[in-house]
């Protein structure tokens, strides 16, 4: 089953600044909760985002089990939005709408994932027993950190 998260939050910056963090893998890690031990492993020179982007990590989402994941970015509007999908990780299907919309109090941005685990009905009890927990912690965790970076008073 295919499952959806939806979270948007509203950010104290301009769209350069906000296209500027969020389109840098080097910048993933400083959202992920300490815990999951995220790490970029993909080196970018320059930071720019383009389409067929292939960005490898690891990360350690349960038990401290080291997993490997690649993803690729799959779609770019420059300073509107940009897509990463999951060529190889943990999900069965890992699909990241990431949106940027210009606003006078900043950025809105918004977050679409459609995600789905493999196993199918182990998986699907997997989902209600932890992992839909620890998506929305991981995805709570960022919203905090986002507060504190863009919209502190």
């Amino acid at each position: 089953m295919v499952h959806r998260l939806f979270r948007e939050q509203q950010l104290n910056c301009d769209i350069q600044t906000a296209w500027k963090f969020f389109s840098s893998a080097n910048n993933l890690s400083k959202i992920t909760p300490k815990d999951m031990k995220f790490v970029v492993l993909t080196k970018t020179e320059d930071d720019e985002i383009y389409k067929g982007m292939i960005i490898d990590y690891h990360v350690s989402p349960l038990l401290g089990i080291k997993l490997d994941w690649t993803t690729e970015i799959k779609q770019v509007s420059f300073q509107k939005s940009f897509t990463d999908f999951q060529k190889k990780g943990p999900y069965k299907l890992w699909n990241h709408f990431h949106e940027f919309i210009a606003n006078d109090q900043g950025v809105l941005m918004k977050d679409t994932v459609h995600y789905e685990l493999p196993l199918g009905f182990l998986g699907e009890l997997a989902h209600i027993l932890f992992v839909r927990k620890k998506i929305e912690h991981i995805f709570g965790y960022r919203y905090k950190i986002l507060e504190e970076m863009f919209n502190k008073k």
